[in-house]
C-alpha cells in the first residue's frame, strides 16, 4: 500500500494571500519507518532529550516563532532544507496542488485542490497496475483540520459518483486525519507544502528548488504538480 500525507498551506479566508496548496509525499508502507527515522535526527539536533516535543513545521521555523526562537535562523532553514531533501529518495513521489483563489469564481479551493490530488494520486496507482504490474492500494492521510468531513464526503462522491475525469478506484479508505505532533511524515508534508507556498506566493524558490524535481512524472511529463494561475 502507498500512503499519501498531505498538509496544506495558505489560508482560504485571508485577504491577503494569494494562493492556497494542498500538497504531500507519497511513500509505500514498508518504507515510512526508515523516513520518520531520519526526521527524528533532525529534531534531534534541536531537543536532543525530547526530540518528540519538536514539530518540524515551515512557517514557525522559517520565522522563529515559539520554540524556534531560541535557535538561529541558518540552523532553522538548513533544518528545513535536510528533510526536504530526504523527498528525492527513490521510493518517494510528491503531490501538489497550486491554487491562485483569485482565478476560481465560485468554486472553493479546498475541494478544487483536493480534487486535482485525489484524482493525481489514483492515477499513479493505476499506472503502477497497468504498466508495471504492480497492484497497490492507497490511503491518503491529513493533518487535522476544519476540512475533514468535507474532504471525506468528497471522498466518497469521487469514488462512487465521480469527479471531472471519472471515478477514482485505487483507495482502501476515505481520508484519515492524524494529529500532525504523531506523525513526522504528516510534518514533512507540511514543509512540501510550505516550500511551494513560499515559491508561488512570495517568489521564494529556496526550498522549492530542492523539490521540484521529485513530484510523480513519467517519460517526461509531470503528473504530480498541478498549478492553477
Amino acid at each position: 500500500m502507498y500512503l499519501l500525507y498531505v498538509d496544506e498551506s495558505g489560508s482560504v479566508a485571508s485577504p491577503s494571500e494569494q494562493y492556497f496548496v494542498l500538497a504531500g509525499l507519497s511513500v509505500f508502507e514498508r518504507k515510512v519507518h526508515w523516513v520518520e527515522q531520519k526526521l527524528n535526527e533532525i529534531a534531534c539536533g534541536f531537543a536532543p532529550d525530547d526530540p518528540y516535543s519538536i514539530e518540524l513545521h515551515g512557517s514557525p521555523m522559517r520565522t522563529g516563532h515559539k520554540v524556534w526562537r531560541k535557535h538561529p535562523q541558518a540552523e532553522r532553514i538548513n533544518a528545513i532544507q535536510n528533510a526536504l531533501k530526504l523527498v528525492r529518495g527513490p521510493d518517494i513521489r510528491l503531490f501538489g496542488a497550486v491554487v491562485k483563489k483569485s482565478s476560481l469564481s465560485a468554486e472553493d479551493p479546498v475541494v478544487h485542490a483536493f480534487e486535482q490530488l485525489t484524482s493525481r494520486f489514483d492515477m499513479f496507482l493505476k499506472r503502477l497496475h497497468n504498466k508495471y504490474k504492480n497492484t497497490q492500494r492507497g490511503i491518503m492521510l491529513f493533518d487535522k483540520s476544519k476540512t475533514e468531513e468535507r474532504i471525506q464526503t468528497l471522498a466518497r462522491e469521487f469514488k462512487y459518483v465521480g469527479h471531472k475525469w471519472g471515478k477514482t478506484s485505487n483507495y482502501a479508505e476515505v481520508p484519515v486525519f492524524l494529529d500532525s505532533k504523531a506523525s513526522r511524515l504528516i510534518q514533512l508534508a507540511d514543509l512540501v507544502a510550505y516550500a511551494l507556498f513560499r515559491f508561488y506566493e512570495h517568489n521564494d524558490s529556496i526550498f522549492y528548488d530542492i523539490i521540484k524535481n521529485c513530484f510523480d512524472s513519467e517519460g517526461g511529463t509531470i503528473h504530480g504538480l498541478y498549478v492553477r494561475a
